[in-house]
């Protein structure tokens, strides 16, 4: 059991070695800031429950990373150490309770507080007023002369000529780019720390001069003279001697108090001009402050209170209605750029027009948007105490924004309701939008599989007339493409050679590639197994024998009523008239003597080293089923990483077979 545990935890500091390099010394983080986080907290507590785990590489023994080759080294003469981090009350009751184990005294406190701006670390050394050193963070013990790139901050004084300044004195604070001087360069990197950390690791300071950086001070390092009595104290002073200063620090008395700022600030952080993604609260009484110390790898008496990793408040700007490939009109806000776990978010999905209705969402409006791991960032509410006066209720269209044509919300008498969803009632290629959303799900990895034809191709392609409709692709003018921007021609020959791939495609892929609404994959394998070829599936729809397919387990209403509009569309009709004469379509063979014949199959959590749809594939090779509900006709439930537990509970409650992913394996062995 040690052993696993072992290498379970070494496996999270080489994740987390290789994170450190990506995220200090590359400037380009694969991660978010929030995941990071969480694996620095999972190594962190598997030391703690373990006391047998130690690496020289553990969070709470190293800071950042070690300095690049590419700049001359600086030993900091105070180690610049990150702080620990607080996500809720109950680690802020925690961090006050040992500061008072630490002093053996309950004493009275108060807490500087100001924002921590989500920028990069540097300081400043002056001796007699003169800026002689300009240093990075790096492992916090030695750091990268950086001096000249840091001279091209204007917010940073060459000389300071105050003659209360000490005479030796490491000044630190935090290189940042503001928002909107961000959006102007935003397609060089990935956010605005990225780009000022790019920016000042650039070897040639005449090029981080062009980036526009601001520099905040915050406290000091090494002083030679200090009177100071606490930190709000040195903050007023810094400011007196020309650096910039938050204007959002305060001092705080309680831990009650600084969770009330914490919400405060958490909704209007988008206001600033900067990123944050938290708080960071000092102990006021620099006294105190050398009293308690530092651990390792952290001060005693300061934390950061970071922002919720999945949430932030941003102001709606505009919304945008899409239409997708069935005709569904989905509304998007464009919103204030924010920062929700280390990623921008300009876009948050609106789902529906009930949706907007029920949470009463207008232009301007200040609103809680959600984004959880790969989840499209959604509005889970309006900040009523925000609105501003006059905001007019949306109106959702009635007309097709891309086509004109009119929209509806089909009734279900099932349930008895209109959809929620309201949609194009376009058919076919006639609406642009919807046309450009069906060729996407023709060429993609599920269907006919064009690589190196992605979605920005399809789009650009039509605008130059190139690709209209499916059957297009397999006639592309090929001359014109090579003479675009971006295509020479060894990627024109691999398009080239990728269609002609293409054209050899089994009939369940062909029926599903023709994106008819409620046909998925797994309904196209149900109608190509009862077709068995595509001169029988085109058959039954031109001759209007769809209903025949009613009879077919897997196969309802809904299908059949989706299958008959789809034919019913002159355009549609053409389409797979062209495709089939253009395209391979192999017949379906169906193997009926597989070692997994009559068992049926369902998945739940991620498979390791195989997808979902090879692992899918490799059942029905072997005669086996897949199902899309947990219900008595399932044989077997099959369980990767994180698996759903509704679907586990269901399971076991009708006594259906559980399998790990090596138990699968082994039953296919």
């Amino acid at each position: 059991m040690n052993k696993y545990i072992k290498q379970e935890y070494q496996k999270k500091i080489n994740e987390l070695k290789k994170h450190n390099k990506f995220y200090y010394e590359n400037s380009s983080p694969v991660i978010s800031d929030s995941e990071y986080d969480k694996l620095k907290k999972k190594v962190l507590n598997l030391e703690k429950k373990h006391n047998f785990l130690k690496s020289n590489f553990s969070p709470a023994k190293i800071v950042g990373f070690k300095p690049s080759k590419n700049f001359a080294k600086y030993k900091h003469r105070e180690k610049m150490l990150s702080l620990s981090n607080a996500f809720d009350e109950k680690d802020l009751i925690n961090f006050e309770k040992k500061i008072f184990n630490f002093l053996n005294e309950k004493t009275d406190l108060n807490y500087s507080v100001e924002p921590k701006i989500d920028g990069i670390s540097a300081s400043l050394t002056y001796k007699n007023g003169v800026l002689i050193y300009g240093v990075s963070r790096g492992d916090g013990i030695e750091g990268e002369v950086i001096t000249e790139n840091l001279k091209t901050i204007k917010d940073i004084p060459h000389k300071v000529t105050n003659n209360n300044f000490p005479k030796d004195i490491e000044i630190r604070g935090e290189v940042y780019i503001n928002k909107d001087d961000f959006q102007k360069i935003k397609a060089n990197f990935a956010n605005p720390r990225n780009a000022a950390s790019g920016s000042l690791r650039q070897k040639d300071s005449k090029e981080t001069s062009k980036i526009p950086l601001k520099f905040i001070a915050y406290t000091f390092g090494f002083i030679s003279e200090n009177k100071f009595k606490n930190q709000s104290d040195f903050l007023k002073e810094l400011k007196l001697w020309g650096f910039l200063t938050s204007e959002h620090n305060k001092v705080i008395n309680s831990i009650n108090e600084l969770v009330n700022i914490h919400q405060q600030f958490e909704k209007k952080r988008f206001d600033l001009k900067y990123d944050i993604d938290g708080l960071v609260y000092k102990v006021n009484n620099l006294q105190l402050q050398r009293r308690l110390g530092f651990t390792s790898n952290a001060p005693r008496w300061a934390i950061a209170h970071k922002f919720s990793a999945d949430h932030a408040y941003s102001e709606i700007l505009n919304i945008d209605i899409q239409v997708g490939r069935t005709g569904a009109l989905t509304p998007v806000a464009k919103v204030k750029p924010v920062n929700i776990g280390g990623v921008v978010v300009s876009n948050a999905t609106l789902h529906n027009e009930d949706e907007i209705l029920r949470k009463d969402i207008r232009i301007g409006d200040t609103v809680k948007i959600e984004r959880a791991g790969d989840v499209i960032p959604h509005v889970l509410e309006v900040d009523f105490n925000k609105r501003k006066k006059k905001l007019s209720k949306f109106i959702f269209p009635t007309k097709c924004p891309s086509c004109g044509s009119n929209t509806e919300k089909e009734y279900n008498k099932i349930t008895k309701k209109f959809d929620a969803v309201r949609r194009c009632t376009n058919e076919g290629f006639v609406c642009e939008k919807i046309a450009i959303e069906k060729i996407k799900h023709f060429i993609s990895k599920d269907a006919i599989n064009i690589d190196g034809l992605g979605k920005k191709v399809v789009e650009k392609f039509w605008d130059l007339n190139l690709i209209k409709f499916p059957q297009d692709i397999f006639n592309l003018n090929y001359q014109k493409i090579s003479s675009l921007d971006g295509w020479g021609s060894q990627s024109v020959s691999n398009l080239k050679f990728s269609i002609e791939n293409s054209k050899d495609v089994t009939l369940d892929k062909f029926i599903f590639s023709l994106g008819i609404r409620h046909i998925g994959m797994e309904n196209a394998k149900i109608i190509a197994d009862f077709t068995k070829t595509i001169k029988n599936f085109f058959n039954i729809a031109k001759k209007n024998k769809i209903k025949d397919l009613i009879n077919i387990d897997g196969i309802g209403e809904t299908q059949i009523k989706s299958l008959e509009k789809f034919f019913q569309n002159k355009a549609n009709i053409k389409v797979v008239e062209n495709l089939s004469e253009i395209l391979k379509i192999k017949d379906r063979e169906i193997n009926k003597k597989g070692k997994l014949k009559n068992k049926s199959f369902m998945f739940t959590g991620k498979l390791q080293n195989i997808s979902r749809a090879e692992a899918k594939s490799l059942i029905e090779e072997n005669s086996g089923s897949i199902v899309s509900s947990v219900t008595k006709k399932l044989d077997y439930l099959v369980i990767g990483k994180k698996p759903t537990n509704r679907k586990l509970e269901q399971a076991k409650q009708l006594g259906i077979r559980i399998l790990t992913q090596k138990e699968w394996f082994d039953l296919l062995n």
